[in-house]
């Protein structure tokens, strides 16, 4: 290990890594980091694609992913301002897992629908 690499342990409470679990298991990031797969996106052009989304909720998990250098924010000095969004290299290194959980929901949910059902019938007081 060289100096500026530490011995993360996610199963530790302490370890910063779960913070950035805890991002990535949001689901708002894990629709933008997918949506922003396809190259960069504008602010507005985000928030209407990825439906239910509020505009504050939007920019402040934005801010959240550009922080943590996953995703970066290029404005352009136009009137309005255009603000653009896109991931960054760090932020490609996630592209197929995230498009991997985020589609599996889709090929899934009828799965998931039919073992709830069961549960819930099973678990009926």
């Amino acid at each position: 290990m060289t100096a500026m690499q530490h011995a993360y342990d996610v199963y530790e409470d302490r370890c910063p890594t779960r913070l950035v679990l805890d991002r990535l298991a949001d689901k708002w990031a894990v629709l933008i980091l997918d949506r922003l797969d396809g190259g960069p996106v504008r602010f507005n052009h985000i928030r209407r694609d990825i439906k239910g989304i509020s505009q504050k909720v939007l920019s402040q998990t934005l801010k959240k992913l550009e922080r943590d250098g996953l995703v970066s924010r290029t404005i352009f000095p136009t009137v309005p301002v255009t603000v653009e969004y896109a991931l960054t290299p760090l932020g490609r290194t996630l592209t197929q897992t995230i498009s991997a959980l985020a589609h599996w929901a889709e090929k899934n949910m009828d799965a998931v629908l039919a073992a709830q059902q069961l549960y819930d019938e099973a678990h009926q007081d």
